[in-house]
């Protein structure tokens, strides 16, 4: 038995409870490198108890349809951003809190171009990026002490379709 996950195209605003949309949109705050390069400054809001940002690289193998969410997890202890290298898109899965249970859990497809950072404690699926592999440089709290909760849903949700 599973329920239907309807996916969504990700937008800053959709987004904005669990994480900051990552992308360039707009002018650029600042002209840098004689006015050859626009810097889109401070995207994202990092968030660390203790220890310091690190940047991993990780490899993905692609996801797909339909693709199952039967675990999501969080990281109490600081943010997790996720910065794709390759031009792939990925589904982003994310749940609200309800006294340490994840509830009402929402997708999202990135477009090519998009990040995302996931706020402190923020439950969310795994890195899945769709049909292809892909390759994401990501920073979180490198630290002391346990970072991570996981959660297993006792009905999983399926993704069976995505927007176009």
């Amino acid at each position: 038995m599973t329920q239907t996950l309807t996916v969504k195209l990700l937008t800053a605003t959709d987004f904005a409870a669990y994480g900051d949309v990552i992308e360039v949109s707009g002018e650029p705050d600042k002209l840098i490198n004689a006015g050859m390069c626009g810097r889109y400054h401070d995207r994202a809001k990092m968030d660390f108890s203790d220890g310091v940002a690190g940047i991993s690289i990780f490899n993905a193998k692609g996801r797909q349809l339909p693709y199952v969410v039967d675990m999501v997890e969080r990281h109490p202890e600081g943010s997790q951003a996720f910065i794709p290298m390759t031009q792939t898109c990925f589904l982003v899965v994310v749940a609200d809190d309800d006294n340490g249970t994840p509830v009402n859990p929402k997708a999202f497809l990135t477009c090519k171009g998009q990040s995302v950072n996931l706020y402190r404690g923020v439950w969310h699926g795994v890195l899945a990026p769709l049909y292809d592999a892909g390759q994401y440089a990501v920073v979180d709290r490198i630290g002391a002490g346990a970072n991570l909760e996981e959660f297993y849903f006792e009905t999983p949700f399926v993704i069976d379709a995505v927007p176009a």
